[in-house]
Protein backbone atom coordinates (compact mmCIF):
# COMPACT_ATOMS: atom_id res chain seq x y z
CA UNK A 1 0.00 0.00 0.00
CA UNK A 2 1.35 3.41 -1.04
CA UNK A 3 1.21 5.51 2.11
CA UNK A 4 -0.20 9.01 1.58
CA UNK A 5 -0.22 11.78 4.19
CA UNK A 6 -2.19 15.02 3.83
CA UNK A 7 -0.96 17.91 5.99
CA UNK A 8 -3.63 20.61 6.40
CA UNK A 9 -1.82 23.61 7.87
CA UNK A 10 -1.86 27.34 6.99
CA UNK A 11 1.55 28.14 8.54
CA UNK A 12 4.17 27.80 5.73
CA UNK A 13 6.99 27.28 8.23
CA UNK A 14 5.18 24.49 10.01
CA UNK A 15 4.18 23.00 6.64
CA UNK A 16 7.83 22.76 5.66
CA UNK A 17 8.81 21.34 9.06
CA UNK A 18 6.15 18.65 8.90
CA UNK A 19 6.87 17.79 5.28
CA UNK A 20 10.49 16.90 5.98
CA UNK A 21 9.50 14.71 8.93
CA UNK A 22 8.09 12.16 6.49
CA UNK A 23 10.64 11.67 3.73
CA UNK A 24 9.56 8.06 3.14
CA UNK A 25 5.84 8.92 2.77
CA UNK A 26 4.00 10.59 -0.11
CA UNK A 27 3.13 13.98 1.45
CA UNK A 28 0.51 16.46 0.20
CA UNK A 29 0.01 19.98 1.56
CA UNK A 30 -3.14 22.09 1.94
CA UNK A 31 -3.70 25.43 3.66
CA UNK A 32 -7.50 25.89 3.50
CA UNK A 33 -10.76 24.00 3.18
CA UNK A 34 -11.00 24.03 -0.63
CA UNK A 35 -7.46 22.79 -1.25
CA UNK A 36 -7.75 20.21 1.53
CA UNK A 37 -10.95 18.68 0.16
CA UNK A 38 -9.69 18.83 -3.41
CA UNK A 39 -6.49 16.95 -2.54
CA UNK A 40 -8.40 14.50 -0.38
CA UNK A 41 -10.86 13.66 -3.18
CA UNK A 42 -8.03 13.23 -5.69
CA UNK A 43 -5.40 11.40 -3.63
CA UNK A 44 -7.41 9.56 -0.91
CA UNK A 45 -4.73 9.83 1.81
CA UNK A 46 -4.93 7.27 4.59
CA UNK A 47 -3.69 9.68 7.29
CA UNK A 48 -4.28 13.42 7.73
CA UNK A 49 -2.86 16.00 10.14
CA UNK A 50 -5.41 18.77 10.60
CA UNK A 51 -4.94 22.23 12.13
CA UNK A 52 -8.36 23.18 13.47
CA UNK A 53 -7.67 26.90 13.16
CA UNK A 54 -7.79 27.62 9.43
CA UNK A 55 -8.76 30.67 7.34
CA UNK A 56 -11.12 32.38 7.13
CA UNK A 57 -11.47 31.58 10.86
CA UNK A 58 -7.85 31.09 12.04
CA UNK A 59 -8.72 32.13 15.57
CA UNK A 60 -11.61 29.68 15.80
CA UNK A 61 -12.27 26.07 14.98
CA UNK A 62 -15.29 26.06 12.70
CA UNK A 63 -13.36 25.36 9.49
CA UNK A 64 -11.32 22.57 11.03
CA UNK A 65 -14.40 20.79 12.37
CA UNK A 66 -16.15 21.28 9.03
CA UNK A 67 -13.28 19.57 7.21
CA UNK A 68 -13.21 16.79 9.80
CA UNK A 69 -16.92 16.11 9.33
CA UNK A 70 -16.77 16.17 5.51
CA UNK A 71 -13.78 13.82 5.26
CA UNK A 72 -15.08 11.29 7.77
CA UNK A 73 -18.51 11.27 6.14
CA UNK A 74 -16.86 10.20 2.86
CA UNK A 75 -14.09 7.99 4.25
CA UNK A 76 -14.65 7.12 7.92
CA UNK A 77 -11.60 4.85 7.99
CA UNK A 78 -9.29 7.84 7.43
CA UNK A 79 -7.03 8.54 10.42
CA UNK A 80 -7.15 12.26 11.22
CA UNK A 81 -4.65 13.65 13.73
CA UNK A 82 -5.78 17.02 15.04
CA UNK A 83 -3.05 19.59 15.73
CA UNK A 84 -4.03 22.19 18.34
CA UNK A 85 -2.59 24.77 20.71
CA UNK A 86 -1.67 23.95 24.29
CA UNK A 87 -4.86 25.54 25.62
CA UNK A 88 -7.21 23.78 23.20
CA UNK A 89 -7.55 20.42 24.91
CA UNK A 90 -11.34 20.77 25.09
CA UNK A 91 -11.62 21.19 21.32
CA UNK A 92 -9.15 18.36 20.76
CA UNK A 93 -11.30 15.99 22.82
CA UNK A 94 -14.38 17.19 20.95
CA UNK A 95 -12.61 16.29 17.71
CA UNK A 96 -11.82 12.82 19.10
CA UNK A 97 -15.49 12.34 19.95
CA UNK A 98 -16.32 13.40 16.39
CA UNK A 99 -14.13 10.65 14.95
CA UNK A 100 -10.58 12.01 14.91
CA UNK A 101 -7.90 9.39 15.55
CA UNK A 102 -5.61 11.41 17.84
CA UNK A 103 -4.53 14.96 18.68
CA UNK A 104 -1.17 16.71 18.99
CA UNK A 105 -0.25 19.99 20.66
CA UNK A 106 1.81 22.79 19.21
CA UNK A 107 4.74 23.35 19.19
CA UNK A 108 5.15 20.13 17.27
CA UNK A 109 7.75 17.63 18.37
CA UNK A 110 8.80 15.99 15.12
CA UNK A 111 9.89 12.69 16.67
CA UNK A 112 6.70 12.22 18.65
CA UNK A 113 4.46 13.22 15.75
CA UNK A 114 6.29 10.81 13.46
CA UNK A 115 5.51 8.01 15.91
CA UNK A 116 1.82 8.97 16.09
CA UNK A 117 1.55 9.09 12.29
CA UNK A 118 3.29 5.73 11.94
CA UNK A 119 0.79 4.16 14.36
CA UNK A 120 -2.07 5.70 12.42
CA UNK A 121 -0.86 4.15 9.16
CA UNK A 122 -0.37 0.81 10.90
CA UNK A 123 -3.89 0.85 12.34
CA UNK A 124 -5.39 1.86 9.00
CA UNK A 125 -3.65 -1.03 7.26
CA UNK A 126 -4.84 -3.53 9.90
CA UNK A 127 -8.42 -2.28 9.53
CA UNK A 128 -8.25 -2.61 5.76
CA UNK A 129 -6.99 -6.17 6.12
CA UNK A 130 -9.92 -6.92 8.44
CA UNK A 131 -12.31 -5.33 5.95
CA UNK A 132 -10.90 -7.44 3.12
CA UNK A 133 -11.16 -10.52 5.30
CA UNK A 134 -14.78 -9.66 6.12
CA UNK A 135 -15.65 -9.24 2.46
CA UNK A 136 -13.94 -12.53 1.67
CA UNK A 137 -15.80 -14.24 4.51
CA UNK A 138 -19.13 -12.93 3.29
CA UNK A 139 -18.46 -14.48 -0.12
CA UNK A 140 -17.42 -17.85 1.31
CA UNK A 141 -19.61 -20.95 1.18
CA UNK A 142 -19.82 -20.89 4.98
CA UNK A 143 -22.73 -18.51 4.93
CA UNK A 144 -23.13 -16.54 8.14
CA UNK A 145 -19.79 -17.47 9.70
CA UNK A 146 -17.72 -14.36 10.36
CA UNK A 147 -14.30 -15.23 11.69
CA UNK A 148 -10.60 -14.47 11.61
CA UNK A 149 -9.54 -16.10 14.90
CA UNK A 150 -7.52 -19.30 14.69
CA UNK A 151 -10.10 -21.31 16.63
CA UNK A 152 -13.02 -20.36 14.39
CA UNK A 153 -11.04 -20.71 11.17
CA UNK A 154 -10.18 -24.24 12.28
CA UNK A 155 -13.87 -24.86 12.93
CA UNK A 156 -14.69 -23.63 9.42
CA UNK A 157 -12.18 -26.08 7.97
CA UNK A 158 -13.81 -28.92 9.90
CA UNK A 159 -17.26 -27.89 8.66
CA UNK A 160 -16.10 -27.82 5.05
CA UNK A 161 -14.47 -31.23 5.42
CA UNK A 162 -17.32 -33.11 7.07
CA UNK A 163 -20.30 -31.40 5.44
CA UNK A 164 -20.48 -33.69 2.37
CA UNK A 165 -20.50 -36.84 4.55
CA UNK A 166 -23.37 -38.60 6.34
CA UNK A 167 -21.68 -38.30 9.71
CA UNK A 168 -23.89 -37.12 12.56
CA UNK A 169 -22.62 -33.93 14.16
CA UNK A 170 -22.91 -32.66 17.72
CA UNK A 171 -22.27 -28.93 18.16
CA UNK A 172 -21.37 -27.84 21.69
CA UNK A 173 -21.06 -24.30 23.02
CA UNK A 174 -22.47 -21.64 25.30
CA UNK A 175 -25.74 -19.95 24.41
CA UNK A 176 -25.26 -17.39 21.69
CA UNK A 177 -22.03 -18.80 20.22
CA UNK A 178 -23.60 -19.59 16.85
CA UNK A 179 -24.46 -23.28 16.98
CA UNK A 180 -27.32 -22.95 14.50
CA UNK A 181 -25.09 -20.97 12.13
CA UNK A 182 -22.78 -23.99 12.05
CA UNK A 183 -25.75 -26.29 11.46
CA UNK A 184 -26.95 -24.21 8.50
CA UNK A 185 -23.44 -24.18 7.02
CA UNK A 186 -23.29 -27.98 7.29
CA UNK A 187 -26.65 -28.21 5.52
CA UNK A 188 -25.72 -25.79 2.73
CA UNK A 189 -22.53 -27.70 1.90
CA UNK A 190 -24.08 -31.18 2.12
CA UNK A 191 -25.79 -33.51 -0.31
CA UNK A 192 -29.04 -32.53 1.42
CA UNK A 193 -28.74 -28.83 0.49
CA UNK A 194 -31.59 -29.08 -2.03
CA UNK A 195 -33.91 -30.40 0.70
CA UNK A 196 -35.43 -28.56 3.62
CA UNK A 197 -33.51 -27.35 6.65
CA UNK A 198 -35.75 -27.95 9.67
CA UNK A 199 -34.81 -26.71 13.13
CA UNK A 200 -36.52 -27.39 16.43
CA UNK A 201 -35.56 -26.10 19.88
CA UNK A 202 -36.18 -29.05 22.16
CA UNK A 203 -36.02 -26.86 25.27
CA UNK A 204 -38.75 -24.52 24.07
CA UNK A 205 -41.47 -27.17 23.74
CA UNK A 206 -43.21 -28.83 26.72
CA UNK A 207 -42.32 -32.48 27.21
CA UNK A 208 -45.96 -33.47 26.64
CA UNK A 209 -45.93 -31.94 23.15
CA UNK A 210 -42.36 -32.67 22.06
CA UNK A 211 -43.04 -36.21 20.80
CA UNK A 212 -45.85 -34.99 18.57
CA UNK A 213 -43.67 -32.12 17.28
CA UNK A 214 -40.89 -34.52 16.35
CA UNK A 215 -42.79 -37.56 15.10
CA UNK A 216 -46.21 -36.15 14.24
CA UNK A 217 -49.54 -37.73 15.17
CA UNK A 218 -52.63 -39.28 13.63
CA UNK A 219 -56.11 -37.84 13.97
CA UNK A 220 -57.74 -38.89 17.22
CA UNK A 221 -54.53 -40.26 18.72
CA UNK A 222 -55.03 -38.17 21.85
CA UNK A 223 -57.38 -35.51 23.21
CA UNK A 224 -57.12 -32.45 20.99
CA UNK A 225 -55.69 -34.33 17.99
CA UNK A 226 -58.44 -33.21 15.65
CA UNK A 227 -56.38 -33.75 12.51
CA UNK A 228 -53.26 -35.49 11.26
CA UNK A 229 -49.98 -33.70 11.98
CA UNK A 230 -46.69 -34.20 10.12
CA UNK A 231 -43.76 -34.08 12.54
CA UNK A 232 -40.48 -32.19 12.10
CA UNK A 233 -38.54 -35.37 11.34
CA UNK A 234 -40.86 -36.22 8.46
CA UNK A 235 -40.79 -32.63 7.16
CA UNK A 236 -36.98 -32.85 7.05
CA UNK A 237 -37.05 -35.96 4.84
CA UNK A 238 -34.30 -35.62 2.19
CA UNK A 239 -33.03 -32.56 4.05
CA UNK A 240 -31.42 -31.66 7.37
CA UNK A 241 -32.92 -31.90 10.85
CA UNK A 242 -31.36 -29.65 13.48
CA UNK A 243 -32.17 -30.64 17.08
CA UNK A 244 -31.15 -27.69 19.20
CA UNK A 245 -30.77 -28.18 22.97
CA UNK A 246 -31.04 -31.94 22.63
CA UNK A 247 -29.91 -32.24 26.22
CA UNK A 248 -33.43 -31.21 27.27
CA UNK A 249 -35.18 -34.20 25.66
CA UNK A 250 -36.76 -36.46 28.33
CA UNK A 251 -35.39 -39.99 28.72
CA UNK A 252 -38.46 -41.80 27.40
CA UNK A 253 -38.37 -39.77 24.18
CA UNK A 254 -34.62 -40.34 23.88
CA UNK A 255 -35.32 -44.06 23.39
CA UNK A 256 -37.71 -43.38 20.51
CA UNK A 257 -35.26 -40.93 18.94
CA UNK A 258 -32.50 -43.56 19.17
CA UNK A 259 -34.69 -46.08 17.33
CA UNK A 260 -35.26 -43.59 14.54
CA UNK A 261 -31.55 -42.87 14.21
CA UNK A 262 -30.73 -46.58 14.11
CA UNK A 263 -33.45 -47.73 11.72
CA UNK A 264 -34.28 -44.50 9.88
CA UNK A 265 -38.01 -45.13 10.23
CA UNK A 266 -40.66 -43.41 12.34
CA UNK A 267 -44.23 -43.97 13.39
CA UNK A 268 -46.52 -41.07 14.09
CA UNK A 269 -48.11 -40.95 17.53
CA UNK A 270 -51.21 -43.14 17.38
CA UNK A 271 -50.11 -44.61 14.04
CA UNK A 272 -48.96 -48.08 13.00
CA UNK A 273 -47.40 -47.32 9.64
CA UNK A 274 -43.59 -47.24 9.41
CA UNK A 275 -42.33 -44.26 7.42
CA UNK A 276 -38.83 -44.34 5.96
CA UNK A 277 -36.83 -41.18 6.52
CA UNK A 278 -33.65 -40.01 4.82
CA UNK A 279 -32.28 -36.99 6.64
CA UNK A 280 -29.04 -35.55 8.01
CA UNK A 281 -29.29 -35.06 11.77
CA UNK A 282 -27.33 -32.32 13.52
CA UNK A 283 -27.64 -31.80 17.27
CA UNK A 284 -26.55 -29.04 19.60
CA UNK A 285 -26.59 -28.19 23.29
CA UNK A 286 -25.02 -25.79 25.76
CA UNK A 287 -25.13 -28.48 28.46
CA UNK A 288 -22.46 -31.03 29.36
CA UNK A 289 -23.82 -34.25 27.88
CA UNK A 290 -21.06 -36.33 29.48
CA UNK A 291 -22.05 -35.08 32.93
CA UNK A 292 -25.69 -35.81 32.14
CA UNK A 293 -24.73 -39.37 31.17
CA UNK A 294 -22.96 -39.84 34.50
CA UNK A 295 -26.08 -38.59 36.25
CA UNK A 296 -28.29 -40.94 34.19
CA UNK A 297 -30.05 -37.96 32.57
CA UNK A 298 -28.96 -38.77 29.02
CA UNK A 299 -28.58 -42.10 27.22
CA UNK A 300 -24.99 -42.94 26.41
CA UNK A 301 -25.98 -45.02 23.36
CA UNK A 302 -27.89 -42.01 21.98
CA UNK A 303 -24.91 -39.77 22.53
CA UNK A 304 -22.66 -42.10 20.53
CA UNK A 305 -25.25 -42.21 17.75
CA UNK A 306 -25.48 -38.40 17.40
CA UNK A 307 -21.82 -37.51 17.88
CA UNK A 308 -19.76 -39.05 15.10
CA UNK A 309 -18.15 -35.62 14.98
CA UNK A 310 -18.15 -33.16 17.90
CA UNK A 311 -17.62 -29.45 17.17
CA UNK A 312 -16.96 -27.25 20.21
CA UNK A 313 -17.55 -23.55 19.62
CA UNK A 314 -15.44 -21.21 21.74
CA UNK A 315 -17.17 -18.36 23.60
CA UNK A 316 -16.72 -14.88 22.18
CA UNK A 317 -14.34 -13.92 25.00
CA UNK A 318 -11.88 -16.46 23.56
CA UNK A 319 -12.28 -15.07 20.02
CA UNK A 320 -10.73 -11.63 20.50
CA UNK A 321 -9.71 -11.40 16.84
CA UNK A 322 -13.37 -11.77 15.84
CA UNK A 323 -15.01 -9.20 18.11
CA UNK A 324 -14.43 -6.07 16.03
CA UNK A 325 -14.91 -8.05 12.81
CA UNK A 326 -18.33 -9.25 13.98
CA UNK A 327 -19.25 -5.82 15.32
CA UNK A 328 -18.52 -4.21 11.95
CA UNK A 329 -20.55 -6.90 10.19
CA UNK A 330 -23.56 -6.23 12.41
CA UNK A 331 -23.01 -2.47 12.02
CA UNK A 332 -23.17 -2.72 8.23
CA UNK A 333 -26.17 -5.04 8.38
CA UNK A 334 -28.31 -2.88 10.66
CA UNK A 335 -27.22 0.44 9.17
CA UNK A 336 -28.54 -0.78 5.81
CA UNK A 337 -31.76 -2.09 7.38
CA UNK A 338 -32.42 1.15 9.25
CA UNK A 339 -31.28 3.39 6.39
CA UNK A 340 -28.75 4.93 8.75
CA UNK A 341 -25.53 6.58 7.57
CA UNK A 342 -23.38 4.94 10.24
CA UNK A 343 -20.20 3.67 8.61
CA UNK A 344 -17.74 2.62 11.28
CA UNK A 345 -16.90 2.17 14.96
CA UNK A 346 -14.86 4.77 16.79
CA UNK A 347 -11.58 3.61 18.40
CA UNK A 348 -13.16 4.08 21.83
CA UNK A 349 -16.13 1.89 20.85
CA UNK A 350 -13.80 -0.82 19.56
CA UNK A 351 -11.78 -0.66 22.74
CA UNK A 352 -14.89 -0.96 24.91
CA UNK A 353 -16.12 -4.00 22.98
CA UNK A 354 -12.71 -5.66 23.23
CA UNK A 355 -12.79 -5.32 27.02
CA UNK A 356 -16.48 -6.06 27.58
CA UNK A 357 -17.45 -9.46 28.97
CA UNK A 358 -20.10 -10.42 26.46
CA UNK A 359 -21.80 -13.20 28.42
CA UNK A 360 -24.43 -13.67 25.71
CA UNK A 361 -21.65 -14.16 23.15
CA UNK A 362 -22.33 -13.38 19.49
CA UNK A 363 -26.07 -13.08 20.07
CA UNK A 364 -25.55 -10.36 22.69
CA UNK A 365 -23.04 -8.53 20.49
CA UNK A 366 -25.61 -8.57 17.69
CA UNK A 367 -28.18 -6.99 20.02
CA UNK A 368 -25.71 -4.37 21.30
CA UNK A 369 -24.85 -3.16 17.80
CA UNK A 370 -28.44 -3.24 16.60
CA UNK A 371 -29.55 -1.09 19.53
CA UNK A 372 -26.61 1.28 19.09
CA UNK A 373 -27.33 1.80 15.38
CA UNK A 374 -30.90 2.79 16.20
CA UNK A 375 -29.88 5.15 19.01
CA UNK A 376 -26.82 6.79 17.43
CA UNK A 377 -27.04 10.33 16.05
CA UNK A 378 -23.69 10.35 14.22
CA UNK A 379 -22.09 8.49 11.32
CA UNK A 380 -19.46 7.05 13.64
CA UNK A 381 -20.64 4.73 16.40
CA UNK A 382 -19.26 5.99 19.70
CA UNK A 383 -18.60 4.10 22.93
CA UNK A 384 -21.52 5.82 24.65
CA UNK A 385 -23.87 4.56 21.92
CA UNK A 386 -23.19 0.97 22.94
CA UNK A 387 -24.83 1.45 26.35
CA UNK A 388 -22.62 -1.13 28.07
CA UNK A 389 -20.23 -0.90 31.00
CA UNK A 390 -17.16 -2.85 31.98
CA UNK A 391 -17.19 -4.92 35.13
CA UNK A 392 -15.66 -3.16 38.12
CA UNK A 393 -15.12 -6.15 40.36
CA UNK A 394 -12.69 -5.61 43.19
CA UNK A 395 -9.15 -6.66 42.39
CA UNK A 396 -9.20 -9.01 45.36
CA UNK A 397 -11.73 -11.09 43.44
CA UNK A 398 -9.11 -11.79 40.79
CA UNK A 399 -8.13 -15.17 42.20
CA UNK A 400 -10.12 -17.24 44.64
CA UNK A 401 -7.53 -19.55 46.14
CA UNK A 402 -10.14 -21.68 47.88
CA UNK A 403 -12.05 -22.52 44.71
CA UNK A 404 -9.04 -22.11 42.40
CA UNK A 405 -11.07 -20.10 39.91
CA UNK A 406 -9.55 -17.62 37.48
CA UNK A 407 -11.48 -14.93 35.67
CA UNK A 408 -9.44 -13.90 32.64
CA UNK A 409 -11.51 -10.78 32.04
CA UNK A 410 -10.88 -9.58 35.56
CA UNK A 411 -7.21 -10.49 35.26
CA UNK A 412 -6.87 -8.41 32.12
CA UNK A 413 -8.80 -5.44 33.53
CA UNK A 414 -6.75 -5.56 36.71
CA UNK A 415 -3.48 -5.74 34.81
CA UNK A 416 -4.51 -2.78 32.65
CA UNK A 417 -5.55 -0.79 35.71
CA UNK A 418 -2.25 -1.45 37.47
CA UNK A 419 -0.18 -0.62 34.37
CA UNK A 420 -2.05 2.65 33.78
CA UNK A 421 -1.74 3.71 37.42
CA UNK A 422 1.98 2.98 37.37
CA UNK A 423 2.48 4.85 34.10
CA UNK A 424 0.60 7.86 35.45
CA UNK A 425 2.62 7.76 38.66
CA UNK A 426 5.93 7.62 36.81
CA UNK A 427 4.96 10.52 34.52
CA UNK A 428 3.31 12.74 37.17
CA UNK A 429 -0.08 12.22 35.53
CA UNK A 430 1.12 13.47 32.15
CA UNK A 431 -1.29 11.80 29.74
CA UNK A 432 0.93 12.18 26.69
CA UNK A 433 4.01 10.70 28.40
CA UNK A 434 1.95 7.93 30.02
CA UNK A 435 0.50 6.97 26.63
CA UNK A 436 4.01 6.77 25.17
CA UNK A 437 5.14 4.62 28.08
CA UNK A 438 2.18 2.28 27.58
CA UNK A 439 2.63 2.30 23.78
CA UNK A 440 -0.95 3.37 23.12
CA UNK A 441 -2.57 6.53 21.76
CA UNK A 442 -3.84 9.23 24.07
CA UNK A 443 -7.49 8.75 23.05
CA UNK A 444 -7.14 5.08 23.91
CA UNK A 445 -5.62 5.98 27.27
CA UNK A 446 -8.40 8.49 28.01
CA UNK A 447 -10.97 5.83 27.13
CA UNK A 448 -9.31 3.25 29.39
CA UNK A 449 -9.10 5.73 32.27
CA UNK A 450 -12.80 6.45 31.93
CA UNK A 451 -13.93 2.84 31.53
CA UNK A 452 -11.70 1.46 34.29
CA UNK A 453 -12.75 4.29 36.64
CA UNK A 454 -9.20 5.45 37.30
CA UNK A 455 -8.86 8.76 39.13
CA UNK A 456 -6.12 11.17 38.06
Amino acid sequence: MNRKLLIIEDDPGLQSQLRWCFSDIEVHLADDEDSALSIFNKESPQVITLDLGLPPDPGGFSVGFKILEKILSKAPATKIIVVTGQEDREHALKAINSGAYDFFNKPVDAKSLTLVVERAFHLYEIEQENKALLEKTLKSPLDGIIASSASMLKTCQIVEKIAPSDLSVMVLGESGTGKEVIAKALHNLSQYASGKYVAINCAAIPDSLLESELFGHEKGSFTGASSQKIGKIEVANNGTLFLDEIGDIPLDLQAKLLRFLQERVIERVGGTKSIKINTRVICATHRSIKEMIQQSQFREDLYFRISDIVIELPPLREREDDIVLLANFFLKKYAEQQNENIKTLSPSAENLLMNYECKGNVRELDQIIRRAVIMSDTNILQADDLNIELSTENETDLIDEDTETLNLKIIRSTAERRAIRRALQETDNNISDAAKLLDITRPTLYSLIERLHIEI
